[in-house]
């Protein structure tokens, strides 16, 4: 797998100023500006995709804990699996929940799926944090649409997308969803709330009494 700290010719204990200088001083060698020749040029573009590439990733303390990550794992022998990491971040985001710290549970579902972007759990779990989180929807209107093509029964998936939706101003798909998770999920406690916030008991009656008379 591709090494950062290599590319940059630093330690792994760098300093971000060390390695901000180090990138700097590589970029104006590898600037595509300097070039003239057209393949020498290509080169050089590509060559500083990669040094930009790994100054973000190891300037970022999130995707730099990942970055290190993934070479401890690499190095313990065998193939990479990106699955198999992201299901040991899926499992401290899960943790991270249930003990009630929303943004750390935030930080490692989103690099779980950053390493797979298949598991509809992880995906699931990412929308549910973001739909309480400030600032969080659209990152959650995207993972919540990626969860439903994995997981297209899944109610609570629904029921998360309704929420989104919402909270993004889309309301027609808000109360699309909602029908979908009521029509799964109906008793549950979440979906009913949702109801009422979609459609007040004075807007539409019919609606919550089909709500509360639904019996799974």
């Amino acid at each position: 797998m591709t090494n950062y700290y290599e590319i940059l010719g630093v330690s792994r204990d760098a300093a971000e100023a060390v390695i901000r200088d180090r990138f700097r001083a590589l970029a104006r060698d590898a600037h595509p500006d300097r070039f003239t020749d057209a393949a020498k040029k290509a080169e050089a573009e590509a060559r500083f995709q990669v040094l930009t590439e790994a100054v973000n990733v190891l300037t970022n303390p999130q995707r730099r804990k990942a970055h290190d990550f993934d070479l401890d794992k690499g190095s313990g022998g065998g193939a990479f699996d990106p699955a198999a990491v992201a299901k040991v971040y899926l499992a401290k985001g899960v943790k991270a929940y249930r003990e009630g710290d929303l943004l750390g549970a935030f930080q490692q579902f989103d690099l779980s799926v950053h390493h797979w972007g298949k598991d509809a759990k992880a995906l699931h779990y990412l929308a549910l944090v973001c739909s309480r989180l400030p600032g969080k929807a659209r990152r959650g209107v995207e993972v919540v649409e990626a969860a439903l093509k994995l997981d297209p029964e899944n109610g609570a998936v629904h029921r998360e997308a309704s929420r989104l939706y919402l909270q993004v101003g889309l309301r027609t798909k808000a109360e699309r969803h909602l029908q979908e998770a009521l029509d799964r999920i109906p008793e549950d406690g979440d979906v009913q709330k949702l109801a009422n916030e979609l459609r007040p008991p004075s807007e539409n009656k019919g609606f919550l009494g089909g709500l509360f008379g639904r019996k799974g």
